[in-house]
C-alpha cells in the first residue's frame, strides 16, 4: 500500500481557506486586515494557514510562534518572525540586535521592551513600505503580554497599510489579555475551527491511507472526534502496524491490530519506532523548545553539527521534526511535550542548568540561557533551593542586559540569587540593586523599595550607594512624591565618594523633576550644573540630557533664540554614540519645532526633514511618528496642505500616541473643512474619539481648531469658540499653549458680541507680542486688535506680518477681514482690492470653502472676483498634481522604484508610495506604468508647444522644484505634540522623553 505521509493534507475547510485567501489578496492589493484563527490543539490551525499562505506570491510573509518556555521573554514570537537577528545590512534592524545583545547599552530605566516593541512596529510599517506583508503569529496563548499587545497595536493599524497580520490561538488558558484580543477582534476577522464532519474525515482517511474507508475504519476514526491530527495519527499509527489494507475495489479496511486509544497513545506510538539514540537527540530538542537552531542542539549536546545529521533525518522521516524557517521544530506542540514530560522532573531541571552553562559557554545572548535558566529554576520544586555558584557569576556579569530586555525574568532570576547571597558580599549588594531596578521596571515598587532599603544597610561602596538611592527615587517619582524623590536625590548627591559620571546623571533627574514641580528657574540652575558635571565626568549621555533640559528650560522661559545654540551643542555631543540615536532624534525634532516657533522656516523644514530621515532608518515607532508629524505640520502652516496630509496620514494611527494621534487627524479634519470636504472632516474628527478619551481634559490644538469649524459649520458660534478656549484659564503658561488659536478665537467672540472675551483675548495677543521681533506674535496683536477696534488698516498690516511669517491662512484671513471693514467705511477700492488678494491666498492654498464663503459674502455688496485673481488649482488631472508629485511622476517615468526615488528626494518610502498614491487617484490611472505613459505624453505635448518649457523638467532634465525646495516665506511653525498636561497647539515644552535615570 502507498505509505501514510507525517502530514495530512487540508480537507473540510473550504469557506476558512476562502476568507483566507480572499484577506491576502486584500492585503496584496494595498489593503489591509488582521484575523483571529483559534481552535483546540490538532484542529489544522497551523495546516489551514500555510495552504492559505502559499498562494501569496506578491507577498513576503514572516512568521513566529509562542513557546511555553519563552513565554516569560518579552516580544519573542516577533523578534523570531521577523527573523531580526539574521545577518542584515538594514539599520532598523542592526540597532535592534545591538538592543538585544546589550551592545548599545540603554539609558537606566528605560524600558527596553517598550522600546523594542516601537522598533518593530516601525519594522513592519517599514516592510509593508517595500512590498505587501503577511506577520503570521502562531501559539498566541504562549505568548506574553508585551506580544500581545503589540499584536493588538497591528491589528489596528492593519487595515490602513498593506499587512495582513495572522494569530492563532487555542481555547485555553483563558488569560485576561486573551479574552481582551478576542473582544477586540471584529466578528469578521475570527476564525472558529470546529471538528471536522464525517464526510471531511471519511475524505481525510481516503487520501492518507489510499482507498475510501469501510464502516469499521470510520467507526474507528469516531473516537478522534473529527480532530484532524488524531485522525492523521491514527492512520499512520495503523499503517506502521500493517493493520490497513486496500481491497481491489479500493476500499481502506482494518486488517486486526490494536489501534491507539487516544492521541497522546498514537503520538506514543509514533515515538515508538523511533531508535534510542534518536530519542536522545529528541529529548535535548525538546528542551529548546516547539523550534530551535541546529547549532544550538549540538550545543547542548556538547556534539559537531555534522554527526547530529544522520539523527535528524530519521526523525524528519518518521515525521517528528520538520523545516521551520531556518532551523527545525517538532511536527506538533504535542509530540514535543511527550518528549519533554517522559522525563522526571529533577532530570530536565538538570539537564536545562547543563543547557544554559553550554549556550552561555557559547556566547549565546542573555536571553537565551535564560530561558534555560528559568527551566532549573522552576523544575526544581523547591522555592528555597541554593542557587549555585556558576548562575550568580552568569547573572552578576548579564543581569544589565537581561534586567533591561527581560526584567521579568531577570526578577524571578535575581530573587533567588539574592536570598542565595550572603549579606556582607559584594557580590549581594550588586544583585540586589539590580533586582530593585528589575522590580521597579515591572512596576513591583513597594518590592523594589524594600530591597533597595535592605540593600543600602549594608552598602558601603559610592556608586552602590548612589544606584540604591537612584531607585528609590524612581520609585517615588512614579508614585507622584516628586518632593520625596528630591530629598532622596540629595540624599545620594551627598554621598561621600561620589564619581563625577553619577553625579552628572543624578543632576539631570533633579533637573527633571524641579520641571515636574513647576520650579522652572531650580530646574535651569539644576541643569546648568549637570552640564558642568557631565563636562568633567566626559559622559556624553548625562551632557546630551543635561542640555536638552536646559533648553527647555530657556524655552519655558521665553528665550526660544538661546535655546537653539543649546540643541546644537546637545546634537553635536550625541552624533557619534549610536547609543544616543533616540535623544538625538528628541534633539533633532525639538530644534525644528523651535525653529518654527521663531519663524525661521527654510532651517526648521531642514532640520524635520533630517530628524525624518533618521527616524526612518533607525527610529523607534513613537519617534518616526513624531518626525512625520512635526514635518506635517510644518507643511500646514506654511499652506503646502498636500505634503502636510502626506506626512500626517502616513502611519497608521495605531502607531501613535494618543496626543500626536489628536494633533494629526485634527490637521487633515482642518484641512477638509477649509477645502469644503466635509464628510472627509467629520470622519476625521470621528476618529479622534478613542485617542482623546485617554488624554481626559487635555487640549491639543489642531484638534480644538477642528472641532470648532465642525460647530461653526453647523452655525453654532458660541459652541464653535467654547472649543477654542473652554481649557484656557489665564494664566501665563496657557496663553502660550493657545497662541494659535487666538485669531479664530477673537474672530468667533466678535461675531457672537462676546466683547468681554475678544478683549481679554486681545490683550493676551499683545502680551505676547511686547519686546517680541517674532512676525507671526507681531501679526496676531495686529489681527486681534483690528477686529475689536475694527481697523482695516490695522488688519492689513497684520496680513502682510503673516505674510512675512509665512502663514499664508491666516494672511488670507485678515485680508478678508479688512476687506470686510473697508465696506463698512465706504472705501470699496481697498474693499475690491483686499478682497482680490484674500481669494487668491485661498484659491493657492486649495481652500474652496473659504473662496466660496468670501465670494458670496462680497457678491451682495456688487464686489465680484478681479481680473487678476488666480484660476482655483484642478482638483484632478496632471494640472492638480504638486510640485512634489509631479518630480515622483518623472522619476516613475524613468523606471525608479519607490526606494530609489526615496534616497534621490530624501524622503521614506512610505512618503513615496504616498505620494504615488495620490497621483494614481488624481490621474485617475491604475498603474505606475499609467503614470509612466501620462508623465511621457506631458512631455510630449508641452515640447510641441511653441515656447512653452519642455514639459515636467527644467533645461537639464531635473525637477523644477518639490518637497526639498522650500517655497520663500513659508513657516514651518506649527502645533505639536507636548508633554503630559501641555497642549500641541503652541507650547513652549515640545516633545519629551524624559531620562528615567543614572545609567
Amino acid at each position: 500500500m502507498p505509505p501514510v505521509t507525517a502530514a495530512g493534507p487540508l480537507v473540510g475547510r473550504d469557506n476558512e481557506m476562502a476568507t483566507l485567501t480572499g484577506l491576502i489578496r486584500e492585503a496584496a492589493r494595498g489593503r489591509g486586515g488582521s484575523v483571529l484563527i483559534e481552535g483546540e490543539p490538532g484542529i489544522g490551525k497551523s495546516a489551514l494557514v500555510r495552504a492559505a499562505v502559499a498562494q501569496a506570491a506578491s507577498c513576503q510573509v514572516f512568521s513566529g510562534a509562542g513557546d511555553e518556555l519563552g513565554q516569560a521573554l518579552p516580544l519573542l514570537p516577533f523578534l523570531d518572525g521577523l527573523r531580526v537577528r539574521e545577518p542584515s545590512a538594514n539599520p532598523r534592524r542592526n540597532a535592534i540586535v545591538q538592543l538585544l545583545r546589550g551592545e548599545v547599552t540603554a539609558d537606566r530605566g528605560t524600558d527596553v521592551p517598550a522600546v523594542l516593541a516601537e522598533q518593530l512596529l516601525a519594522l513592519v510599517a517599514e516592510q509593508c513600505a517595500v512590498q505587501p506583508t503577511i506577520l503570521v503569529v502562531d501559539d498566541l496563548q504562549w505568548a506574553d503580554q508585551a506580544s500581545i499587545t503589540l499584536w493588538g497595536r497591528l491589528a489596528r493599524s492593519a487595515g490602513q497599510v498593506p499587512l495582513l497580520l495572522i494569530g492563532m490561538m487555542r481555547p485555553a488558558p483563558q488569560r485576561d489579555d486573551l479574552l481582551a484580543l478576542r473582544r477586540a477582534a471584529d466578528d469578521t476577522t475570527r476564525l472558529q475551527l470546529s471538528a471536522l464532519t464525517e464526510a471531511a474525515v471519511a475524505e481525510l482517511i481516503a487520501t492518507l491511507a489510499g482507498g475510501r474507508p469501510d464502516g469499521s475504519l470510520l467507526r474507528l476514526a469516531d473516537g478522534a472526534a473529527g480532530n484532524p491530527l488524531y485522525v492523521t495519527e491514527l492512520v499512520a499509527a495503523l499503517a506502521r502496524s500493517s493493520s490497513l489494507t486496500i481491497t481491489e475495489a479500493g476500499a481502506a479496511e482494518l486488517a486486526g491490530g490494536s489501534p491507539p486509544g487516544s492521541l497522546s497513545a498514537a503520538i506514543a506510538d509514533r515515538l515508538g519506532f523511533v531508535t534510542g539514540p534518536v530519542r536522545e537527540v529528541l529529548r535535548a530538542a525538546a528542551l529548546l523548545g516547539m523550534e530551535f537552531a541546529v547549532p544550538d542542539l549540538a550545543i547542548v549536546l556538547g556534539r559537531g553539527v555534522a554527526d547530529l545529521v544522520p539523527a535528524v533525518d530519521e526523525a524528519c522521516a518518521v515525521g517528528v521534526l520538520a523545516e521551520s524557517g531556518h532551523g527545525l521544530g517538532f511536527r506538533h506542540p504535542q509530540i514535543r511535550a511527550a518528549l519533554y514530560d517522559e522525563m522526571p522532573a529533577p532530570v530536565r531541571a538538570a539537564w536545562h542548568r547543563d543547557a544554559g552553562r553550554a549556550l552561555a559557554a557559547a556566547g549565546a545572548p542573555p536571553d537565551r540561557v535564560a530561558r534555560q535558566m528559568l527551566r532549573t529554576v522552576g523544575e526544581s520544586g523547591n522555592a528555597n533551593e541554593p542557587v549555585d555558584e556558576w548562575m550568580l557569576d552568569w547573572l552578576s556579569r548579564t543581569a544589565d542586559p537581561l534586567v533591561a530586555q527581560a526584567p521579568g525574568v531577570a526578577a524571578e532570576l535575581l530573587s533567588r540569587a539574592v536570598a542565595s547571597s550572603a549579606t556582607e558580599s559584594a557580590q549581594y549588594g550588586w544583585l540586589a540593586s539590580r533586582l530593585a531596578d528589575a522590580l521597579y521596571r515591572i512596576g513591583d515598587r513597594a518590592a523594589a523599595e524594600q530591597v533597595a532599603n535592605r540593600a543600602l544597610e549594608h552598602a558601603t561602596e559610592p556608586d552602590l550607594l548612589v544606584d540604591l538611592q537612584w531607585t528609590l527615587a524612581q520609585c517615588r517619582m512614579l508614585a507622584g512624591l516628586s518632593a520625596d524623590s528630591l530629598a532622596t536625590l540629595d540624599r545620594a548627591l551627598d554621598s561621600p565618594g561620589i564619581s563625577a559620571r553619577h553625579r552628572a546623571r543624578l543632576l539631570v533627574v533633579a533637573a527633571r523633576t524641579h520641571i515636574n514641580l513647576g520650579a522652572v528657574e531650580k530646574a535651569g540652575q539644576v541643569a546648568a550644573s549637570a552640564v558642568a558635571a557631565a563636562s568633567q565626568a566626559g559622559d556624553n549621555w548625562a551632557m546630551g540630557w543635561a542640555l536638552l533640559m536646559l533648553a527647555l528650560v530657556t524655552s519655558v522661559q521665553g528665550r526660544m533664540s538661546d535655546a537653539l545654540p543649546l540643541y546644537d551643542r546637545a546634537l553635536t555631543v550625541t552624533q557619534s554614540d549610536p547609543a544616543l540615536i533616540d535623544l538625538r532624534l528628541l534633539l533633532q525634532i525639538n530644534k525644528a519645532v523651535t525653529l518654527g516657533d521663531l519663524d525661521r522656516y527654510e532651517e526648521a523644514l531642514v532640520a524635520a526633514g533630517q530628524a525624518r530621515h533618521l527616524a526612518d532608518q533607525v527610529g523607534t515607532a513613537i519617534r518616526l511618528a513624531q518626525a512625520h508629524g512635526a514635518l506635517g505640520q510644518l507643511l500646514f502652516q506654511t499652506g503646502r496642505w498636500v505634503d502636510a496630509l502626506a506626512e500626517v496620514e502616513i502611519l497608521p494611527e495605531g502607531l501613535k500616541e494618543p496626543a500626536l494621534a489628536c494633533c494629526d487627524l485634527g490637521i487633515a479634519a482642518v484641512i477638509c473643512f477649509h477645502r469644503g470636504e466635509i464628510d472627509a472632516a467629520q470622519r476625521h474628527l470621528a476618529a479622534t474619539v478613542p485617542h482623546a478619551k485617554r488624554l481626559g481634559n487635555r487640549l491639543i490644538g489642531p484638534l480644538a481648531l477642528a472641532r470648532s469649524l465642525d460647530c461653526e459649520h453647523d452655525g453654532a458660534l458660541a459652541d464653535a469658540l467654547a472649543a477654542l478656549t473652554e481649557a484656557f484659564d489665564g494664566d501665563a503658561e496657557e496663553i502660550e499653549e493657545i497662541e494659535d488659536l487666538l485669531p479664530d478665537a477673537i474672530r468667533l467672540a466678535s461675531e457672537t458680541g462676546d466683547l468681554g472675551t475678544a478683549q481679554a483675548l486681545a490683550d493676551h495677543a499683545a502680551a505676547l507680542a511686547a519686546g517680541s521681533e517674532i512676525p507671526h506674535r507681531q501679526a496676531h496683536s495686529l489681527y486681534c486688535r483690528g477686529l475689536l477696534d475694527h481697523d482695516a488698516p490695522r488688519l492689513l498690516a497684520a496680513a502682510e506680518r503673516y505674510d512675512e511669517a509665512g502663514r499664508p491662512l491666516l494672511s488670507a484671513k485678515a485680508l478678508e477681514a479688512a476687506a470686510e471693514h473697508f465696506i463698512h467705511t465706504g472705501d470699496r477700492s481697498q474693499a475690491r482690492d483686499a478682497f482680490t488678494r484674500a481669494v487668491e491666498a485661498y484659491t493657492s492654498l486649495g481652500a474652496a470653502a473659504d473662496v466660496a464663503r468670501v465670494q458670496a459674502t462680497f457678491r451682495a455688496h456688487g464686489i465680484r472676483r478681479g481680473p487678476h485673481a488666480k484660476h482655483r488649482r484642478a482638483q484632478s488631472g496632471w494640472d492638480s498634481l504638486t510640485a512634489t508629485e509631479i518630480k515622483i511622476a518623472a522619476f516613475v517615468q524613468e523606471g525608479l522604484s519607490n526606494p530609489e526615488i526615496a534616497a534621490r528626494l530624501m524622503l521614506s518610502r512610505r512618503t513615496v508610495a504616498t505620494h504615488v498614491s495620490h497621483i494614481l487617484k488624481k490621474l485617475d490611472v491604475h498603474s505606475r506604468t499609467d503614470i509612466a505613459r501620462e508623465a511621457a505624453l506631458r512631455t510630449i505635448a508641452s515640447r510641441l508647444s511653441p515656447g512653452a518649457n519642455p514639459g515636467p523638467f527644467g533645461g537639464d532634465g531635473e525637477p523644477a522644484g518639490g518637497h526639498n525646495s522650500p517655497s520663500p516665506r513659508m513657516n514651518p511653525r506649527g502645533p505639536r505634540p507636548a508633554p503630559s498636561g501641555k497642549s500641541c497647539s503652541n507650547a513652549s515644552v515640545k516633545y519629551t522623553a524624559l531620562p528615567a535615570g543614572v545609567g
